[in-house]
């Protein structure tokens, strides 16, 4: 179990400035249509993305974190105490602000699995896979590799789809040989969110090269759902 990192002043600041700043700018009737839409158990201040970010960048400015622990404990803070989720979406902001972009490397990886685990849905999720680990896997490789495999064939789906699709928006940096490590042990699996990532990750590296993507999908029609065919060759012809 991570142990919990002692807040100093400024972190404990800019985590309470962050949740006054989320209230001050609620809307009741927009949280109960946001918390309907997304199924979330957890409730809504109703702060649109735009709001939560012109909110949340000008405290992050305020309130700069020198010790690499103290950042992450504030976006643990934020994240593992969240009465709302929009707490979540700012601890995101956080961990992914560009004051600390010194932070971003494999000894982020930890922190990543907890937000992927714990927050076990697909707005979590993608936004960790493909801004947070994505970056850190093409500035750091191969370092990533093997536990992006293992992610793979983990019972844990939202590893599985972290594994998939943390490459999306890669383009020519992809590494291909680790996108098909990633997909083949996940092409029969009838999990939604698993069969939508595969074509997720395969139609937007067909932007790249469409006909390696024709090529992998018709070698593998056979066991790959409808779906993940359909979405991987939408914009092919």
């Amino acid at each position: 179990m991570q142990e919990r990192t002692q807040l100093g002043t400024e972190a404990r600041a800019l985590v309470t400035a962050v949740r006054e700043g989320l209230s001050a700018s609620a809307d009741p009737d927009r949280a109960v249509q946001q918390q309907r839409y997304m199924k979330s158990t957890m409730p809504f201040r109703g702060v649109p993305a735009p709001v939560l970010r012109s909110v949340v960048g000008p405290l992050v400015a305020d309130h700069q974190l020198h010790d690499r622990t103290q950042w992450e404990g504030v976006v643990r803070t934020l994240w593992d105490q969240a009465a709302y989720r929009e707490e979540r979406y700012a601890a995101l902001s956080i961990a992914g602000d560009r004051r600390y972009r010194s932070h971003q490397d494999p000894d982020c990886l930890d922190l990543y699995e907890h937000l992927v685990v714990t927050g076990a849905w697909w707005d979590h999720v993608d936004v960790v896979a493909i801004h947070l680990i994505g970056p850190i896997q093409r500035a750091s490789r191969p370092a990533l590799d093997a536990t992006l495999r293992a992610w793979a064939t983990d019972p844990d789906r939202w590893l599985r789809r972290t594994a998939i699709i943390h490459q999306v928006g890669s383009a020519e940096e992809l590494d291909r040989q680790l996108l098909v490590e990633c997909l083949l042990p996940n092409l029969a699996d009838r999990e939604f969110f698993i069969r939508k990532a595969i074509g997720w990750a395969l139609r937007q590296h067909a932007r790249v090269d469409p006909d390696w993507v024709r090529g992998f999908v018709a070698e593998h029609e056979d066991r790959m759902s409808g779906l993940s065919r359909r979405e991987a060759t939408k914009h092919l012809t």
